[in-house]
């Protein structure tokens, strides 16, 4: 081929120093994006690349061109990867020197496309022209072996000193793409690097190729090309093709071990970024299978949550949110930490929160609740410490019961835009053991909104956590300010603008409630003493608050269902009975007693006197359940009001509670 002027344009092979031009047979058919990295800066390159040749001392003056090296002058020892780049790896003292700085560089790369282009700037222009790193398609994990065809796809392309690493052209598909079957295939699972002209690889040089063939069909290479396989720990998981150009003196025998060696680092290297990522993902995803799918919709309150994870590391957190609902329409708001990042406090995030959800469903007081699931952390073992904090809030009274367990404060948004750090006494961490926990009851006026915080909302590295607070509450401040009473929504959203992203390495759980409260003229409540007649007063009861209600419709079915609830309380019961009936977009009937047997359904025989209550509140009720508490039980079931009978926004001056109608307790 007659020399031409190598062009330094896009797509072609810069031209090095004194005659060390580009191979012209190696045009990329797309031009170079830049990956934003800052190429190391690299001294000329040697005039050929024959063993014993000499580095020049030193970069030129500007403005002059390329002086030749003194040969009488002395040979300088290589030392890191700027010496190593100095030569060509020509002499074994060359290869060792070379192998060394590019092996440390390789091994500098984090994740699969930095130790892809350690290897190329390694590679270039010491050891080769250019660059084609080719990766399996799918790429495999664990340890069954890939199945169907051997598939490499295109991943990039490095070319010239200048360290130009790009990927794939965008819009290639198909033409990156090779399936690689035969002797090559057998050869590559071997783990064998080959030169071009090797029978195995013959065959498929031309596709391997095509992305820098300046023409439809470059003759091969022959020893100016090395395909080295990537062999991982387990699997073959792609392929690297070194490339001479025209001018450069071709690859030797021992060539094929400098480019045996730089792939299998390579290998490893990618083999851990993905083996890595895998398993983040699989981290990830179980930690965000632990966290609620959806908030409940409950009558009363609104619920809003945010999650983020930590930015700057890819092992998970422990923090979790959530919200669970209680008898009587209450709910319980519950923010927690588990101290830590990684799998582990992933798990034990899982499991605290499981033991949360099985004591919220004993109703039982946030105090309780926080001794027994520091129990719970103790029995996991001393080392795994978390913060908790468990609040409950009753719709109809209209109160906030909360106890903390050494975690933040919550922030309260009243409906008149302030913002208020609730004073909670901070108990010790979960798993410290032996320290009692207070709950602390406070009003929760309508309108208002608690915010359930993790400290990686008010916590960075430039921010402590009591100034993250008052940034905080700042914020809240300035949004009511612009918009009373904003959505919940666009409250999370505004709330995490205070994040420190660029310093932020803890992760992030919000929990929102807007407290909407419970109309009384929506509730009636009694409590009856347990006698025979307790079931007929009950049903007068009920008669008269649902015709104050307009809901005559369900006058029939609701009283024989609470006559029948009523008198199975009345059976184990004690101490007074409790009856309540709620009216929402259903309507809900409550019998609460003191005995902890929690009633089941089951088939009367013929000759039964009792056993058939239950039956008919399964078939007339819409849902019904029983719930255990510490003192006592709640049965309960529930009715369809029909559109045209629900409650109208109008208010309504009379309470449904009739205090004549109330039993002594």
């Amino acid at each position: 081929m007659e020399p031409r002027t190598p062009d330094h344009g896009p797509g072609r092979l810069p031209a090095g120093t004194e005659g060390r031009g580009a191979p012209q047979d190696l045009a990329l058919n797309a031009t170079p994006v830049d990956t934003g990295a800052t190429p190391p800066v690299r001294p000329p390159p040697p005039p050929s690349g024959r063993p014993g040749s000499v580095p020049p001392k030193g970069p030129d003056p500007p403005g002059r061109g390329t002086t030749r090296p003194d040969p009488a002058a002395p040979e300088c020892p290589a030392e890191g990867v700027r010496d190593a780049t100095e030569r060509a790896p020509g002499t074994a003292t060359d290869r060792l020197r070379y192998l060394e700085a590019a092996t440390r560089q390789i091994a500098r790369g984090l994740d699969q496309d930095e130790t892809l282009r350690e290897l190329c700037r390694a590679a270039i222009p010491t050891f080769a022209d250019a660059v084609l790193v080719h990766l399996r398609d799918p790429l495999p994990t664990g340890e069954r072996q890939p199945a169907g065809p051997l598939v490499l796809r295109l991943h990039s392309i490095a070319q010239g000193p200048e360290d130009l690493v790009t990927t794939a052209p965008p819009g290639s598909g198909d033409f990156g793409q090779l399936t690689v079957t035969g002797r090559f295939a057998e050869l590559l699972l071997a783990g064998r690097p080959a030169f071009g002209d090797a029978p195995e690889t013959a065959p498929a040089v031309t596709g391997l190729l095509q992305p820098v063939a300046s023409g439809p069909a470059a003759p091969p290479p022959g020893r100016r090309l090395i395909i080295a396989p990537l062999y991982g720990r387990r699997h073959l998981i792609g392929t690297v093709a070194l490339l001479r150009g025209a001018e450069r003196p071709a690859f030797t025998g021992d060539d094929l071990l400098v480019a045996s060696q730089l792939a299998t680092h390579t290998a490893f290297g990618v083999d851990k970024a993905v083996l890595h990522g895998h398993e983040a993902s699989l981290a990830d995803a179980l930690q965000l299978t632990m966290l609620p799918s959806s908030l409940p919709e409950t009558t009363g309150v609104r619920l809003a949550s945010r999650y983020l994870p930590a930015a700057e590391t890819s092992q998970v957190g422990g923090d979790w949110y959530d919200a669970i609902p209680l008898p009587g329409n209450r709910v319980a708001l519950v923010v927690g930490d588990v101290m830590g990042h990684s799998m582990t406090s992933a798990a034990i995030m899982g499991q605290l929160r499981t033991t949360v959800q099985t004591l919220a469903g004993l109703d039982l007081p946030p105090e309780e609740v926080l001794h027994h699931l520091d129990e719970q952390a103790q029995r996991l073992g001393s080392e795994h410490m978390a913060t908790c904090l468990y609040a409950i809030y009753d719709p109809i009274s209209q109160r906030l019961l909360v106890a903390d367990a050494g975690h933040l404060p919550p922030v309260l948004l009243h409906p008149d835009g302030s913002a208020e750090v609730l004073r909670i006494p901070p108990g010790a961490p979960i798993g410290v053991g032996g320290v009692p926990f207070e709950s602390v009851e406070m009003p929760a006026p309508t309108g208002a909104t608690l915010l359930l915080y993790t400290d990686g909302l008010v916590e960075s590295r430039g921010r402590d956590v009591w100034t993250g607070v008052e940034v905080l509450c700042a914020r809240l401040q300035a949004t009511a300010a612009v918009v009373a009473s904003p959505p919940l929504e666009m409250l999370c959203d505004t709330v995490l603008t205070i994040l420190d992203h660029g310093a932020r390495d803890d992760d992030v759980a919000l929990l929102a409630a807007r407290f909407d409260g419970f109309p009384p003229r929506n509730v009636a409540y009694w409590f009856l003493n347990p006698e025979p007649q307790t079931a007929g007063r009950a049903r007068q009861l009920t008669r008269r608050a649902l015709h104050r209600w307009g809901l005559d419709p369900l006058l029939d079915t609701t009283e024989l269902l609470v006559s029948e609830v009523v008198t199975n309380a009345v059976r184990y019961a004690s101490r007074p009975i409790a009856l309540r009936l709620l009216r929402t977009d259903v309507l809900r009937c409550e019998v609460g007693d003191d005995s902890p047997q929690v009633p089941r359904m089951r088939r009367a025989q013929a000759g039964d006197e009792g056993g058939r209550g239950l039956f008919l509140v399964d078939r007339l009720a819409d849902r019904w359940g029983a719930t255990r508490l510490s003192t006592g039980k709640v049965v309960w079931f529930e009715q369809p009001i029909p559109e045209e009978y629900r409650p109208m926004d109008r208010k309504d001056s009379t309470d449904a509670r009739d205090p004549k109608d109330g039993d002594a307790a």
